[in-house]
């Protein structure tokens, strides 16, 4: 009889070898639910959702995914090894810290290289006080921090939310936070939150407020006006205001009528509209400039240090760079001249044109919702799910946005008449609004061109020429 023939016998490989254990890892995971279909259990606990992998290559990559989850774990698993004479490894929790800040002197909220921002003095403040291990002190990434929103330079948050991973064993944490941070910085308090949580994406939207003098509603000046027709536009300097002006400034109150047009015109803005006549013009098209707006109003009148002033209040989605200082910006304009409101709508369209943004003096973060997030927290009931909200800390932050917020928008715009120069550099430089008209028409000459700088604007003051009060904003959200 012929000998059969044989097969040489191919040693088994190191890799061939971890790719069957694993393979028989993952069919040891597939379980049977109560209708007879064939699940994968996920940490023991859950069933799998049925494979809806309908082609071997869908399969084949479903098959891997889960390959790749398993040798992850098996890494998470494994202790890391620590130096000599280090620390202990203290637990770590995801938490949303919730905090409120005086934006002045900082450059806004978040990180920047070789900036002063909220972000930098907090993280500072978090690790000096032991809620961020000295291991990851080096990098805030490593603790997963991330804000719900973002704040201009010299922008103010009554509320901010703050997700990242933190030590939590003290118990006294946040008032050793506090010890190192300013006091126009303060933590309020944190909740414990899933360890998914992201304070950006899962917050629902945002309310900010600004705070608005009335008299910048005042019709136009006649000097500012003599200046802009008689004066070469590059040697154009904005007047400074005498004393005896500004006293009449402070001592306006708005009428009934303007404060009805004030407050139709704003509202105008709910609604989902296209924004991008209202944000930086770089990188903005229909596609992205889509927001939705939920309210804007308008409080009633507050005297505050002899001024009349206003809240206003906007709650929206999402916002872009400069957005609000825009919106802002133009009703101001609309209000001074009477304009028809029609011009707000024409605002929406594929025109694109310059839109004074206010000064971002006024303006602060009031703060994040999280709706959605909070209805599943009251659902679940967890310790780990517990519903985002400032409403235990009202006292606390009411006082704090007096003496840190309001005091500072008061006291700087009386000191520095940060308003009364912003509006007339919007008289003095008049050609890139006049579609500020009551015919509602944009003439060809406002269209904005891509890469074409105006100059810089000056003003008078004890006959030197000084810089825009406007600030130059890196970067922000909302």
């Amino acid at each position: 009889m012929p000998e059969e023939a044989t097969q040489p016998v191919m040693p088994i490989t190191a890799a061939d070898n971890s790719t069957a254990v694993e393979s028989t890892a993952l069919q040891a995971e597939t379980v049977v639910d109560n209708s007879g279909a064939a699940t994968t259990g996920v940490d023991g606990e859950e069933k799998k959702r049925k494979n809806h992998a309908q082609t071997s290559k869908e399969r084949r990559e479903h098959a891997k995914k889960r390959i790749m989850i398993r040798k992850q774990e098996r890494i998470d698993e494994k202790p890391r090894e620590r130096p000599e004479n280090s620390e202990p490894r203290l637990p770590k929790r995801k938490v949303a810290l919730l905090i409120g800040f005086c934006g002045t002197g900082y450059q806004g909220m978040q990180v920047n290289p070789n900036a002063v921002t909220i972000e930098s003095e907090l993280f500072k403040a978090l690790c000096a006080a032991g809620a961020v291990s000295a291991e990851n002190a080096v990098d805030q990434n490593k603790v997963q921090l991330q804000r719900a929103a973002r704040t201009d330079k010299g922008v103010h948050a009554a509320g901010q939310v703050v997700s990242l991973k933190m030590i939590i064993e003290d118990s006294k944490i946040i008032e050793k936070i506090n010890q190192h941070l300013p006091a126009q910085i303060r933590a309020w308090d944190y909740v414990k939150v899933v360890r998914s949580f992201n304070s950006k994406t899962m917050c629902d939207s945002r309310i900010y407020e600004y705070m608005l003098p009335t008299y910048v509603f005042m019709p136009p000046s006649a000097e500012c006006a003599q200046i802009a027709q008689n004066v070469e536009f590059t040697e154009r300097c904005v007047p400074d205001t005498t004393d005896e002006d500004m006293k009449a400034k402070r001592e306006f109150r708005a009428p009934a009528e303007l404060l009805e047009y004030v407050r139709n015109a704003f509202e105008m803005y709910a609604g989902s509209h296209d924004f991008r006549n209202f944000t930086v013009t770089k990188g903005c098209t229909s596609n992205n400039s889509r927001r939705y707006i939920h309210s804007f109003t308008v409080s009633d009148p507050m005297i505050i240090q002899g001024g009349e002033w206003l809240s206003l209040k906007v709650k929206g989605q999402s916002f872009m760079l400069h957005q609000i200082r825009k919106m802002v910006g133009l009703i101001i304009m609309m209000a001074r001249s009477d304009i028809p409101l029609r011009l707000i709508d024409v605002m929406f369209s594929s025109a694109r044109v310059n839109v004074p943004k206010a000064p971002g003096l006024g303006l602060l973060l009031e703060r994040p919702v999280f709706d959605g997030y909070n209805r599943r927290a009251n659902t679940q009931k967890s310790e780990a799910d517990s519903p985002i909200t400032f409403e235990p800390y009202v006292k606390e932050i009411t006082e704090f946005k007096q003496k840190f917020i309001y005091d500072n928008i008061v006291d700087t715009e009386m000191k520095e008449r940060t308003f009364d120069f912003w509006v007339k550099s919007t008289e003095v430089f008049p050609e890139q609004y006049l579609y500020i008209n009551k015919e509602c028409e944009i003439p060809e000459s406002t269209l904005v061109v891509t890469g074409v700088s105006m100059p810089r604007r000056r003003r008078i003051v004890d006959d030197k020429p000084a810089e825009s009060s406007e600030d130059e904003v890196d970067t922000n959200d909302s």
